[in-house]
C-alpha cells in the first residue's frame, strides 16, 4: 500500500513534473516471475524514476543506516525509503556480503523484481565503474535472468552533491535479458564470475554511453576523500 501511495500520489507526480520521464524497452521486463534489474547509478533519484516507470514492484537492498535513525528525521527516512521499495541490510561485519545476497535471493524466491546497482555505489564522477560480482553470483545461483537498465538524466534532475532538484529530461532504457546459464556449472570459479560481471558492465556501458573505468567507485571515493 505504501509503495503504491509513494509511486502514484506522493512522489510520482513530482517526478513527472521535474523529469518528464520516458522508458524504452519496457517489454523486455516480463510481467510475471523473478527477474533482476541491474543498472547504472549516477544520482539518488535513479531508483525513484525506475520505481515510477517500471510497472512491476522493484525491491532494492539498501544500507541499514537509512532505517535506524532516531526521532522525526529517522522516522521520515524509514517511511521514505520503505515507500521507495527498499529493504535494509546490515553491511558491516564479515557476513555482510552473504547477508545481502541471501536477502536478494529471498526477493527472487517469491517471484519478485530485485533492483541492484552493480557498481555498489553512486558514480563519483559520472563514469561507469567496475562492477561487483554479487549480481552475477545471485543470477547463477538462482537461474534468474538479468535485465540491464540505464537511467539517462537523473543526475541532471538531482545533481550530485546537492539536494536541489532541477527541471530536465529523464530517459530510461531497458536492454534485452542476459542469460548467464552457460556459466552456471562454473559458478564456483571466481574468474568465470568476474568475466560474466564484466560482460554485464560492458552492456551497461554501451546502453548508457558512459566512459568505463576498471576501478571500483568506492575506491575512487576513498582516494578522493584522502
Amino acid at each position: 500500500m505504501l509503495y503504491r501511495l509513494f509511486k502514484y500520489v506522493l512522489i510520482g507526480p513530482v517526478l513527472w513534473v521535474f523529469g518528464r520521464p520516458t522508458i524504452e524497452g519496457r517489454s523486455n521486463i516480463p510481467k510475471h516471475g523473478p527477474v533482476i534489474l541491474a543498472g547504472n547509478h549516477r544520482a539518488v533519484v535513479d531508483s525513484f524514476f525506475l520505481v515510477l516507470m517500471v510497472r512491476r514492484r522493484i525491491t532494492f537492498v539498501a544500507k541499514s543506516e537509512y532505517f535506524t535513525g532516531s526521532g522525526i528525521k529517522g522516522a521520515l527516512q524509514r517511511w521514505f525509503f520503505g515507500g521507495a521499495g527498499q529493504v535494509p541490510i546490515d553491511r558491516t561485519g564479515a557476513d555482510a556480503s552473504r547477508a545481502a545476497l541471501d536477502t536478494a535471493i529471498g526477493i527472487l524466491d517469491t517471484g519478485g523484481v530485485w533492483g541492484i546497482y552493480p557498481e555498489g555505489t553512486r558514480s563519483p564522477d559520472g563514469r561507469l565503474h567496475k562492477g561487483k560480482t554479487g549480481v552475477v553470483r545471485v543470477a547463477l545461483e538462482t537461474g534468474v535472468p538479468v535485465i540491464p537498465v540505464v537511467v539517462h538524466g537523473g543526475d541532471a534532475v538531482n545533481p550530485p552533491g546537492t539536494k536541489m532538484w532541477r527541471f530536465s529530461k529523464v530517459r530510461i532504457v531497458v536492454g534485452e535479458p542476459i542469460d548467464f546459464s552457460r556459466y552456471r556449472e562454473l559458478r564456483a570459479n571466481q574468474a568465470v564470475v568476474r568475466a560474466a560481471t564484466d560482460e554485464l558492465m560492458a552492456i551497461l556501458c554501451d546502453l548508457s554511453g558512459q566512459d568505463y573505468v576498471d576501478e571500483y567507485g568506492a575506491d575512487v571515493k576513498s582516494r578522493d576523500a584522502a
